[in-house]
């Protein structure tokens, strides 16, 4: 009945009526590139990279700056930024920070629109692979925005209730993949909660 569209899965043995629609983002040639060039100098590490503009179609105010996050092991994030900001081979024409806080991202952003951002990836963090590149989950992206308010700053308050309801209200979401990520990021139970205020297919 799931292949038929009927149902749709939300979690493990979890269902309900209608046919499910995944998130696919559109990947941009210059978050394509910075994919493959990270792969080809560190074959052996993971990554995630996708951009903070994925989330604009959900947003009610459009924010005017965008980061592209890199996100990988934590022993690759120090090599990483320095082949994006330093390498001929990796180099970007923007800013690279890695893991900058509020006060950082206030003094040396200026009025860039975009700068990269590179973080360590959490261990089990939902993926997806895109148009040959390794990229978030709508479950990430959601449990990335409650969790971060200095990257995802322009998603807080009542704009990350609006993503959450327009997320919920067109694509499918797996709860069980969402809450097992809000647990590694240690915000499981305040990310059930708040989801509960938000939205009548919520079965946690």
């Amino acid at each position: 009945m799931v292949q038929q569209g009927v149902f749709q899965r939300i979690g493990r043995g979890k269902f309900r009526l209608g046919e499910g629609r995944k998130y696919i983002p559109d990947i941009s040639p210059e978050t394509k590139s910075i994919f493959k060039k990270l792969k080809a100098e560190f074959p052996y590490s993971r990554f995630c990279v996708w951009n903070t503009s994925f989330i604009n179609e959900f947003m009610q105010h459009q924010p005017g700056r965008f980061f592209l996050l890199v996100e990988t092991d934590k022993e690759t994030t120090d090599p990483a930024f320095y082949f994006l900001r330093d390498s001929e081979r990796g180099r970007v024409k923007k800013s690279v920070f890695i893991e900058p806080t509020k006060d950082i991202l206030e003094k040396y952003l200026g009025n860039e629109k975009e700068a990269v951002v590179i973080k360590p990836l959490i261990t089990e963090a939902p993926t997806q692979k895109i148009s040959e590149v390794e990229t978030a989950t709508i479950e990430k992206i959601l449990v990335d925005i409650f969790c971060d308010d200095v990257t995802f700053s322009a998603q807080q308050g009542a704009e990350m209730r609006t993503i959450f309801k327009e997320v919920f209200a067109r694509y499918t979401l797996n709860q069980s993949k969402m809450l097992r990520y809000a647990g590694r990021r240690r915000k499981k139970e305040e990310l059930n909660q708040f989801v509960k205020t938000i939205s009548n297919i919520w079965q946690q």
